[in-house]
């Protein structure tokens, strides 16, 4: 029989070495938090996640607190409430209004948690001491120091997941800001400029330039297709954030983000290529239709259906001629594993030869 704790008046079952803040979630309980990533450890900076538990005098950070049989936990009560209002009413001021957050950035889960619980607007605003990189020339990712909030997730996950420590915490006290070996641009660090901190980032104070370059209106709310990248065979799942009243009505995709963490095969995780080069799926050399060699030997548009039987065609007389093995299939390191699968299925199944290879060798 499974050891239980009491949460909010409930008796739920514990999960051997499960956090309070995961058993939490687990049962559709929300807790606020800004520090926290499931890929990263729990380091309890925020604050924004104490929760109080029966016999102990103070409250309590939930993602860095194991669940244990017994507890009495409460994440909703008057000292919670409390606490969480005056601590978010603290972030929002030193930060930009909720106004400043409405752009291309990732949204800003600060304002939406300090909305949620009902922090105050009105405390007077600090000016931030913070520096930033003024004129960093890498061309994909810009740190606004108005928005950070030290959560430190950016350079954990940077030293965590990437193992590239390319950004970290420095200066002290109020002037503690993001910054980069004698701040330096990310080009000249060991940065791989993948955009994790992009992603994990709760307030946008990490940003894609070319998103906020394109300064779309409020209005303009982009829609998520997810999708699987195509720029080798490992298959990593992203989101495409499709800007519709763009292109004339067609469209254009304004950036890319990564899945929640857990979703396989990549974890919520990219890389440069997947997250930041998009730009191929609109520009104006990139082939959108088949082209088929006339006898006039010039190549010109055809349909799919076409073009697949002329090939087909074409391959079945080489091997009527020459056999099976005259013919050989190679396929894109770009294509997915279940793609690469089908084209040797082609190669040995239909015509009868095992002259197939996939250029990355997987």
């Amino acid at each position: 029989m499974s050891e239980t704790l009491r949460l909010n008046g409930k008796d739920v079952a514990i999960v051997p070495g499960e956090s309070v803040l995961e058993l939490s979630r687990r049962v559709d309980v929300e807790i606020p938090t800004l520090c926290h990533d499931p890929r990263l450890k729990p380091v309890g900076a925020c604050r924004t996640c104490l929760v109080e538990i029966d016999g102990m005098h103070r409250l309590v950070p939930s993602c860095a607190t194991k669940a244990a049989a017994g507890m009495a936990i409460d994440t909703n009560s008057e000292r919670v409430v409390r606490h969480q209002k005056a601590l978010f009413a603290l972030y929002l001021s030193d930060n930009v209004d909720a106004a400043e957050t409405d752009d291309t950035s990732a949204p800003s889960e600060l304002h939406a948690f300090a909305s949620k619980v009902g922090a105050p607007t009105t405390w007077p605003k600090m000016q931030h001491k913070r520096f930033q990189r003024a004129g960093d020339r890498n061309p994909y990712i810009e740190y606004r120091a108005d928005r950070c909030i030290l959560c430190a997730r950016c350079t954990r996950y940077c030293e965590e997941v990437e193992s590239v420590s390319a950004i970290t915490l420095a200066a002290r006290g109020s002037e503690t800001t993001i910054a980069t070996s004698d701040n330096r641009s990310l080009l000249d660090t060991t940065c791989e400029l993948c955009g994790g901190c992009v992603d994990v980032c709760p307030t946008g104070a990490m940003a894609e330039k070319k998103p906020l370059s394109l300064s779309l209106l409020p209005a303009r709310e982009l829609e998520k297709v997810r999708t699987t990248c195509n720029y080798c065979g490992v298959g990593c799942q992203m989101d495409l954030n499709i800007d519709r009243m763009a292109n004339d009505g067609r469209g254009v995709v304004a950036k890319i983000t990564s899945p929640d963490a857990g979703v396989l095969p990549n974890d919520g995780n990219l890389c440069v290529k997947g997250r930041f080069a998009y730009q191929f799926i609109d520009h104006a050399d990139r082939l959108t239709k088949p082209l088929v060699r006339g006898e006039d030997g010039e190549l010109a548009e055809s349909s799919w259906e076409d073009a697949l039987r002329i090939a087909s065609e074409g391959l079945k007389r080489v091997a009527a001629r020459h056999g099976a093995d005259s013919l050989s299939f190679v396929s894109s390191s770009r294509c997915t594993g279940e793609e690469n699968y089908l084209v040797q299925k082609l190669s040995r199944a239909v015509f009868g030869t095992n002259n197939v290879h996939q250029c990355a060798a997987t």
